[in-house]
């Protein structure tokens, strides 16, 4: 996507053209870019040629991808001539900088200071900027309508599926502790948002890297673990939507909640193939008949449970 923005006045900071691709875990990283960008006084340009510099955040999981993300390079350098790369196609800078070496800076997933910096660098942000003139909202830049958003628990990922280039991109489990990432949740539903769309490369294990330690919210103590957020997430009045999850054993406590009603019965799992020779080919944790077993078992405890799938 394209961000928008009101075009700067004669008196305005530095102008940056944003252009992001990919997933939602891609978008989350282009709000907190933008969201520091802000802070510094920098404006969001409408158009390419209105901008000082431009970033692409890029997307390199599949070969199209990588072609769209190629292609949008290629169209903000003919367009404004000063571009700026980030992105998981960053991981492979060579490549990128052969097919566009006017490219200023490349930078890998979640590299956001290197992004910044490279902002800095190329379009210095005014020394006068004063925050209370263009103020940035308590829960950040949002680049999601205002009734939902994405809420990102963890980074990477410790599994090594063969047909996966994840862990090679975005590195091993990284989880947020609990209490960072309800403070995140309530300052989100504070500003309007009714549904919380939990996210990251491997949701089920969120809290493992961390074993599961706890952390402090509300004055109290919340295991980093997946049931205990869902719980404390379920009472912050929006809805909580559950995203890349896969079939470990401690998802059966979440159908519990779903059926409260704390949170939706809504699950998100990339089963990916039904043949027991194709999952052990792909490296993929799960057993077919098991996994069958536990869907009949969730429906009957949760008769409203919703699956999402992909399969390959």
């Amino acid at each position: 996507m394209t961000v928008r923005g009101r075009t700067p006045g004669p008196a305005a900071g530095p102008s940056v053209g944003f252009v992001s691709l990919g997933c939602p875990k891609a978008l989350v990283d282009s709000e907190r870019i933008i969201t520091q960008l802000k802070l510094e006084g920098y404006r969001i340009s409408p158009d390419y040629e209105g901008a000082d510099v431009v970033v692409v955040n890029t997307c390199g999981f599949i070969d199209s991808a990588r072609a769209e993300s190629l292609d949008a390079i290629g169209e903000a350098i003919d367009a404004n001539g000063k571009v700026i790369v980030t992105g998981c196609l960053g991981v492979h800078e060579n490549m990128i900088r052969e097919l566009h070496p006017r490219v200023l800076s490349v930078s890998g997933p979640q590299q956001y200071e290197q992004v910044v910096g490279a902002v800095h660098a190329h379009a210095p942000p005014v020394a006068a900027h004063d925050p209370f003139l263009d103020l940035v909202p308590p829960q950040g830049i949002r680049l999601t309508p205002r009734h939902y958003a994405y809420l990102k628990i963890s980074e990477g990922c410790n599994h090594k599926c063969s047909f996966c280039i994840i862990p090679s991109m975005r590195g091993r489990l990284r989880s947020r502790p609990a209490g960072e990432v309800l403070r995140e949740a309530e300052a989100l539903v504070r500003s309007g948002v009714r549904e919380l769309l939990v996210i990251s490369q491997d949701t089920s294990a969120y809290g493992v890297d961390l074993r599961y330690r706890s952390d402090r919210w509300r004055e109290r103590e919340v295991r980093t673990r997946m049931t205990e957020l869902c719980t404390e997430l379920g009472s912050l009045g929006a809805w909580v939507r559950l995203h890349y999850v896969y079939p470990y054993p401690h998802v059966d406590e979440l159908i519990p909640l779903m059926a409260e009603g704390r949170v939706l019965p809504y699950l998100d799992i990339p089963f990916q193939h039904a043949s027991k020779r194709i999952l052990k080919l792909m490296k993929r944790p799960a057993a077919t008949e098991n996994t069958l077993e536990r869907i009949r078992a969730w429906r009957a405890a949760c008769p409203d449970l919703v699956l999402r799938s992909t399969f390959i």
